[in-house]
């Protein structure tokens, strides 16, 4: 016996009608706000080779990754991250090309995560690169892009702004193993304060120590960058700080009020990002639904060293949402054919009716009260009849 043969594989699901409808919905609103800011679409392969994601600046773990081998022996896998295989495209295929280069993707991402987490194995994502530009007006560029995609789906979200440079050049002057600063960029980022207190209680409880302890407290708005420069005394971290402090106020003139928020606790993936860094969130939803910043570090894999930023969303948690405020495309006419001789003529009567931007149906029923019956359960509020 089959035992498979009903179910989907694990942190996978079927897409129904209001789901899909939901889906497209999302999609449009958000590529509508990319080709605005005229990025430019392209899609990248299912499967790449294991090298590509195989260094430390990819920040995804070999057991996070679906894995096969083509017919020569070599390890695929299914594509777990966007952005480095668009490094990888810009870095050959578009190399002559004039930059900077503006893209946006619509694919889907494949992790292995952990059993009974409640995350997908299959995440369909949605995000731009911005390639071979750096400094403040590109970045402000990134986030106003992500801001308005934001806006484009929901009412009611934030946007939290940091800086990885920040949290990197206060671990660089802390008297600390790797791994021991790598465990405390680990507790900030998962909010583990208890774990984080305990590895900092037993460090010398220098100025380093005690700005890191309150580095997960200095969230808000602008006030949090007069907190910060009163705790932080090292001199790459005030420069980061006074950079995004920087690009806050110009983010002001958005007149967004609450929506902004500055968080110096956002410490992701500190061997990937090198400058601004941001989340999205919408309301109802616990986990980021939008993460990006700057991570120039990556075109350094390929020896073609340029700017880049961008962003991904996902897009399943935002259709999660939305499914119940999209209603599923019911027609609002069913057209039904009295007789065989009038299947063609029925045909050309929905399609009339579509172009004149009414939603009808043409239905595949051969008897008259099947068909009146599936309009009455479907909730079709019309039912023409041609032949009569």
């Amino acid at each position: 016996m089959k035992r498979n043969l009903k179910i989907t594989p694990e942190g996978t699901k079927d897409y129904l009608f209001k789901e899909c409808t939901a889906v497209n919905y999302v999609c449009r609103k958000i590529q509508t706000v990319f080709e605005n800011h005229q990025f430019h679409q392209v899609f990248t392969p299912t499967f790449e080779y294991f090298d590509l994601f195989a260094n430390d600046a990819s920040g995804i773990t070999a057991e996070s990754m679906f894995k096969t081998t083509d017919n020569k022996g070599r390890i695929i896998v299914a594509r777990p991250d966007s952005t480095l295989p668009i490094a990888r495209m810009v870095s050959t295929r578009l190399q002559n090309e004039i930059l900077p280069v503006r893209l946006f993707y619509k694919q889907n991402v494949f992790r292995n995560n952990p059993s009974l987490t409640g995350r997908s194995n299959e995440i369909m994502q949605m995000g731009v690169e911005l390639i071979g530009s750096k400094g403040k007006r590109a970045d402000l560029e990134v986030i106003t892009t992500a801001i308005q995609s934001m806006q484009a789906i929901s009412n009611d979200f934030r946007i939290e702004i940091g800086h990885s440079m920040l949290f990197n050049a206060l671990a660089d002057s802390l008297k600390a193993s790797d791994d021991v600063k790598e465990n405390i960029r680990v507790y900030i980022e998962n909010k583990n304060y208890s774990a984080l207190n305990n590895v900092l209680d037993n460090l010398q409880q220098d100025e380093t120590v005690k700005a890191i302890r309150k580095l997960p407290s200095l969230f808000g708005s602008d006030e949090v960058f007069e907190k910060a420069s009163q705790i932080i005394k090292c001199e790459e971290a005030l420069k980061a700080l006074e950079y995004l402090k920087d690009l806050y106020n110009e983010l002001e003139s958005l007149t967004l009020g609450e929506k902004i928020i500055v968080d110096l606790g956002l410490v992701q993936r500190n061997d990937y990002y090198s400058g601004i860094i941001f989340t999205g969130y919408v309301q109802g939803y616990g986990d980021a639904i939008l993460s990006g910043g700057r991570y120039d570090k990556i075109f350094d894999i390929f020896d073609c060293s340029m700017g880049a930023s961008g962003f991904a969303i996902n897009i399943n948690h935002i259709a999660e949402q939305a499914k119940d405020k999209e209603k599923t495309n019911i027609p609002d006419v069913l057209v039904f054919a009295k007789n065989d001789c009038d299947i063609m003529k029925a045909i050309s009567y929905t399609n009339e009716l579509v172009n004149k931007g009414i939603k009808a149906q043409f239905s595949d029923l051969s008897d008259e009260s099947d068909a009146r019956e599936f309009a009455q359960k479907l909730g079709i509020a019309e039912f023409d009849v041609i032949g009569e």
